[in-house]
């Protein structure tokens, strides 16, 4: 008589589960782990690399009235470059950075990333001569197309998030799965799962095995807030479960929307007014970027963005002022966001860790490269039980 199949219990069932999500996910988490890793530092990295564009060569007494710059960088780079706005940093050490795109014409039929652009430059220029120190091409630039690998595998269509962010939905139910089948059943069980107790006589399957396990363990917290906040990006209705969960309501922000009074007046003076309340009033700001509204756009506003911090985007603060008189209409300040609206503003820094500075970006960093071992190392424990070598038959 055949012995009846024994029931599978919980963990064998959370085992298969775990098993076959690994393997039908791996090669996206790897690939999504290794780009992250590359691109968490690349803020810090291009600005060693292009610090002779980013760093003036002398600082003078007196700069050049912004709009002055503006139609002059303008005419070098030619009329047909939209000039969509300019990154004035509180250091006086700093050049002026222009930012340049346009979308192709048919960027929204277009497959692939670099279809959808016509192009994308970013202008960095001299405030005090005027002098255009360099042009670089974002469109073609090593981190930008990292980042876009990162985000939908340089794919511009919709599908390309779709990938990135199911695979990080799973990524999220085995690292769940994972610390089920992780978790001891008792104290001594669990005194030998928080570190490695490796003899000479361990073999590699082994110290496989506890690899996977141990450091699965301890960058399951800091993995999971890596994959929500990369969700944030991927799917709009999980966006608006995070803000509905941090604003306590369903009612979307009201964004700035104010318009400019059309009259006849000096634009370029408005515009220097403009420029000139902002770093008055955000004195205490690194960096704001300010951009005029297109000739199209008669009662288009000049808007401006206030960072508040260097090398963090989670606080900041908007302003509009008339394009043709330069005043100041209506301001939104960060303190008066509610918590879904911070949320949601501070997902970036979030993801890269630079919402605790460098030490943030360093453990994110650790957790990303910890990460790309996981699928690596999943695979050899199912390879290594699937593939066993049968002991010989003995005499």
């Amino acid at each position: 008589m055949t012995k009846p199949k024994k029931k599978k219990t919980f963990k064998q069932w959370i085992g298969t589960a775990h098993l076959w999500l690994g393997l039908t996910s791996g090669l996206i988490v790897l690939f999504l782990s290794i780009t992250g890793c590359i691109y968490v530092f690349s803020e810090e990295i291009l600005e060693w690399q292009r610090s002779e564009a980013i760093y003036v060569p002398e600082v003078k007494p007196t700069r050049i009235p912004l709009s002055t710059v503006w139609k002059d960088t303008k005419k070098a780079l030619g009329d047909t470059i939209v000039f969509n706005d300019v990154h004035v940093y509180r250091n006086p050490k700093k050049s002026l950075e222009f930012h340049c795109y346009k979308a192709a014409e048919n960027h929204e039929d277009a497959f692939w990333y670099s279809d959808a652009i016509d192009y994308y430059y970013k202008v960095y220029v001299d405030p005090y001569s005027g002098k255009v120190l360099a042009i670089y091409d974002e469109e073609r630039d090593f981190f930008n197309i990292i980042k876009m690998l990162h985000w939908s595998f340089l794919i511009n269509h919709p599908v390309g998030q779709q990938i990135t962010g199911w695979a990080t939905f799973i990524f999220v139910i085995m690292l769940i799965t994972g610390i089920v089948l992780w978790w001891p059943k008792n104290k001594a069980a669990r005194k030998q799962r928080f570190w490695f107790k490796w003899k000479d006589s361990t073999k590699w399957r082994r110290k496989n095995y506890d690899l996977h396990n141990i450091f699965g363990f301890y960058v399951a917290s800091v993995a999971i807030i890596m994959a929500f906040t990369g969700m944030v990006w991927a799917f709009t209705w999980f966006q608006a479960i995070v803000y509905v969960a941090g604003a306590q309501s369903i009612t979307p922000p009201v964004p700035l929307a104010e318009k400019s009074v059309v009259i006849q007046s000096d634009k370029d003076a408005a515009f220097d007014k403009a420029y000139d309340f902002t770093k008055a009033r955000y004195s205490d700001a690194d960096a704001f970027s300010i951009g005029k509204p297109a000739d199209t756009a008669k009662t288009g506003v000049i808007d401006v963005y206030v960072q508040q911090y260097p090398g963090r985007y989670y606080v900041y603060h908007s302003a509009q002022f008339d394009q043709y008189t330069g005043k100041f209409l209506k301001e939104k300040l960060h303190k008066d966001k509610n918590f879904g609206e911070k949320l949601i503003t501070a997902n970036y820094d979030i993801h890269v860790g630079a919402i605790l500075g460098l030490p943030g970006k360093i453990l994110v960093f650790i957790a990303s490269f910890i990460c790309m071992l996981l699928p690596i190392s999943g695979f050899l424990i199912w390879w290594g039980r699937t593939n066993k070598k049968k002991a010989p038959a003995k005499a």
